[in-house]
């Protein structure tokens, strides 16, 4: 028996350097699968802190939702940790490169991301849906079975993610919510990439810029 597909969750604590500046975030982490195997969605800064979660499952990916190194610092190191050393492919949107290439200079993940990809686990499906602004190539996780969404730094419980920074757009990452996000159920979870869940209703009810 694999068991029923489930969403597992921890907090990890570390730094966010981007434009000169570094501060002290706590990113979530998310995995979703059975009892057998599982993807993990982003990899900020502790790789044993990831492995907690995953246990003895076999890892199919490791999905970034953007290349900020609070979300993919030990990607790399992740990769090589996981499937008794056999390893995970890394999975990125390419329009990150200039941020990937900020953190991981000497490597680069092993499959690209687009809008519209589908990937199957524990039962699940997982669907891509290319949301940039927050990062030129960030993107969202739809499980429409799960009645939920991983969104990174694109929403947040709040409103949408910061874009004051370099790579990002204001008006491209609004223009990407109401696009994306905002055509989804009003029901739908939203897990994000730090805080408290939220809902698509709720965000559609926020006024102003959130967090990020």
């Amino acid at each position: 028996m694999t068991g029923p597909t489930r969403i597992d969750h921890a907090v990890s604590s570390g730094s966010f350097s981007l434009d000169g500046e570094t501060h002290q975030v706590d990113n979530n982490i998310w995995v979703v699968g059975d009892d057998t195997e599982c993807v993990v969605i982003d990899a900020p800064h502790d790789v044993d802190d990831i492995l907690a979660l995953v246990g003895d499952r076999t890892v199919k990916a490791i999905l970034c939702t953007h290349a900020h190194d609070d979300h993919v610092r030990v990607a790399p190191a992740l990769r090589v940790a996981v499937n008794g050393g056999s390893g995970a492919p890394i999975m990125l949107h390419p329009a990150e490169k200039p941020l990937w290439e900020l953190t991981h200079s000497d490597e680069l993940w092993d499959l690209d991301l687009a809008d519209g990809f589908e990937l199957t686990v524990g039962g699940t499906t997982l669907q891509v849906l290319h949301t940039p602004g927050h990062a030129p190539g960030a993107v969202c996780f739809l499980a429409s079975d799960l009645g939920c969404v991983f969104t990174g730094d694109t929403l947040f419980n709040g409103g949408p993610g910061a874009t004051g920074r370099s790579f990002s757009d204001a008006d491209l990452i609004v223009e990407s919510i109401r696009a994306k996000l905002f055509a989804l159920p009003d029901d739908t979870v939203v897990h994000t990439g730090h805080g408290d869940d939220t809902t698509i209703a709720a965000e559609k009810a926020t006024i102003g810029l959130g967090r990020g």
